[in-house]
């Protein structure tokens, strides 16, 4: 009983597509949660004032559109380790560089050297671990679920972080705001709330593609910020956490709404407040329209459906649906780290709740 796509009785396709991509536990039991190396015969070819050597790749090297990932190549290791007790503050500097450049992908390095048995090497190895501060994106997510400081942005970039480390922040940040621009160029004030969302929905989902993975629902990747941008598509609480943060930009108020099997975008501050699905291209709803849909699937409205989910409870359900799809996958260390980040929150609310 892990995914399941909802259908009518018509066999046609069902917005309310996910039971568990966006589950209330209540409503679903069964499911529990819910840059290049310049090479050369020299290892300071890289370094500045030294030239000659031709540019080669390394040896992994792949992109999701804007975050690159590399992997330290043999003959890197090497070079680096021939440069690494270099006490020329120039050799030291352009080697913190690269480091710094490299992110990630060369903390394993140093850390293996820290821990060798050449311990000239290993000092100078923990002198730069010590300058680079490495950081910890899972405890670095865990630390933001005890702050109880939640920001919706901020805790869906640090819940990506988690399993791509090298995430670059302001490039996600920068993709959002590309989009965000484009809507204000469209936009002709004084505009109502409704139009702006409109023109929300023409540029997000018409010229920028967005749309929902309903081919490979629980893919895990569907529920991280930066492949939702880099891919386009997604399920409907990261396709509404993208839709928030671009609305947020262009001064737009909405609120996320949690449904029992399902998950919206609902515009409260007009006289009639309505809703937009962003798993289906941005339709709007109203109220009575929602529940019909409820109704459709055996489930009894009620009037809190349609409350604002607290960003607690958006990151927490995005913590279950990874659960059940790490599962899905065979990825159990992957399932059990989302599952962590749950009981954390759970235990984290409760504690909050009870002081």
């Amino acid at each position: 009983m892990g995914c399941e796509v909802w259908r009518d009785a018509t066999s046609t396709y069902n917005p309310l597509a996910s039971r568990c991509g966006c589950c209330s536990t209540e409503k679903c039991p069964s499911l529990s949660y819910e840059g290049a190396w310049i090479g050369g015969s020299s290892a300071r070819s890289f370094l500045p004032g030294y030239v000659g050597f031709p540019i080669a790749p390394s040896e992994k090297s792949f992109s999701l559109r804007r975050v690159e990932i590399v992997t330290l190549s043999a003959p890197q290791r090497e070079a680096f380790l021939s440069l690494l007790d270099d006490r020329s503050p120039v050799v030291r500097r352009a080697l913190l560089a690269q480091f710094e450049r490299l992110g990630p992908a060369a903390a394993p390095f140093l850390e293996a050297v820290a821990r060798g048995s050449n311990r000239v090497l290993a000092r100078h190895a923990a002198w730069f671990i010590d300058e680079l501060k490495f950081s910890d994106p899972v405890a670095e997510f865990r630390g933001f679920i005890r702050s109880m400081n939640y920001e919706l942005e901020t805790g869906s970039m640090l819940l990506a972080r988690t399993v791509t480390p090298s995430l670059n922040v302001t490039e996600c940040c920068t993709e959002l705001e590309v989009i965000a621009r484009r809507c204000r160029e469209l936009i002709v004030e004084p505009s109502s709330a409704r139009e702006k969302c409109r023109v929300l929905n023409r540029v997000m989902f018409h010229e920028w593609g967005f749309h929902g993975n309903v081919e490979h629902y629980t893919d895990p990747r569907n529920s991280f910020i930066d492949e939702v941008l880099a891919r386009r598509t997604g399920i409907p609480i990261s396709l509404s956490i993208v839709y928030l943060l671009v609305a947020e930009r262009i001064g737009l108020q909405l609120e996320p709404v949690g449904l029992p099997g399902h998950f919206i975008v609902g515009c409260l501050t007009d006289d009639l407040p309505f809703f937009i699905d962003p798993f289906d291209r941005g339709v709007f709803r109203d109220a009575e329209e929602i529940f019909d849909l409820l109704r459709a699937n055996n489930i009894t409205p009620r009037p809190n459906d349609l409350a604002p989910t607290p960003v607690r409870e958006v990151l927490c359900r995005s913590c279950r649906n990874l659960v059940n799809h790490y599962t899905a996958a065979g990825e159990t260390e992957r399932a059990k780290l989302f599952a962590h980040f749950v009981e954390e929150f759970e235990a984290t609310y409760e504690r909050h709740a009870s002081s």
